[in-house]
């Protein structure tokens, strides 16, 4: 058996998430299915992280293990041929038995895309939150958000379904910034809670708007008050960057680079 990794990039606006699951079609069981084609048995693919419906990947890495004689960089060709447009394949290599695409991250990076412009882009839609109504303050919302990092237990950033048997995770770096009228928000963490990212952009639109204080913001998820955090940004807006490793399996640069990069002078 060879264990191959995948780096991998979709679009997430008409797949229901990165889990394969029953009534609904999802990035992991079309890569399953193409996989399938190649080498004539069910192969179990795991992903570094699981994304949500409609969120996006830039440089998602998936592993599997497989008892075929096709080279592990050439799956990446071979997939492409297979898939659609909407999943591509970037790099594949072989790896050793004992690395693991979800266990052996280090830390994995989301990225939330703001479109802060006062008129709608067509062409940027499915990969950002137009949210116009007021002028964000970026600045105030980046000095909100520092606080959260470190190792904490985020229960109130944590939607209702989870199966995970605690609410703590380590948050490793927090960005907020302005490009024209697109904010970028960059989180790094060892781990993300389901739905975590877009409840805290949710939160912290409301501290850009002025409509609650950092003090608030801070309040509700230091002490828990998950009952209080009721908005949460659209899945379109978020995107998987990438999982950073020890060691990187890849010859391609797996970073912000695959992100795709917006430019709309004009629109302000």
């Amino acid at each position: 058996m060879k264990r191959i990794a995948l780096l991998v990039q979709y679009d997430g606006t008409h797949y229901s998430g990165w889990q394969k699951q029953k009534n609904a079609t999802t990035v992991q069981e079309i890569l399953d299915k193409a996989l399938l084609k190649i080498t004539n048995h069910t192969v179990k693919t795991f992903a570094a992280g699981r994304t949500d419906a409609g969120v996006h990947a830039s440089g998602q890495v998936v592993h599997f293990d497989v008892d075929c004689v096709v080279p592990g960089n050439s799956y990446s060709d071979v997939l492409n041929s297979l898939l659609p447009s909407s999943i591509r394949i970037l790099e594949s290599v072989e790896v050793k038995d004992s690395w693991h695409a979800c266990y052996s991250a280090m830390y994995r990076h989301y990225r939330y895309v703001i479109n802060n412009s006062k008129f709608p882009n067509l062409f940027i839609n499915n990969w950002s939150w137009h949210r116009y109504q007021k002028v964000l303050d970026e600045v105030l919302m980046l000095n909100a958000s520092k606080k959260m990092i470190g190792e904490h237990d985020f229960f109130a950033f944590q939607k209702s379904g989870s199966n995970r048997t605690n609410s703590i995770t380590k948050i490793k770096n927090i960005d907020i910034k302005r490009v024209e009228d697109l904010i970028f928000v960059d989180i790094k963490a060892t781990g993300f809670l389901y739905g975590m990212v877009r409840l805290i952009i949710g939160q912290l639109v409301l501290v850009g708007e002025n409509k609650i204080s950092p003090e608030i913001f801070t309040d509700r998820w230091v002490n828990k008050k998950k009952n209080d955090v009721k908005e949460s940004a659209p899945a379109k807006g978020l995107c998987f960057v990438n999982a950073v490793y020890e060691e990187n399996v890849f010859k391609k640069i797996n970073n912000n680079d695959f992100f795709p990069v917006f430019l709309i002078k004009g629109f302000s």
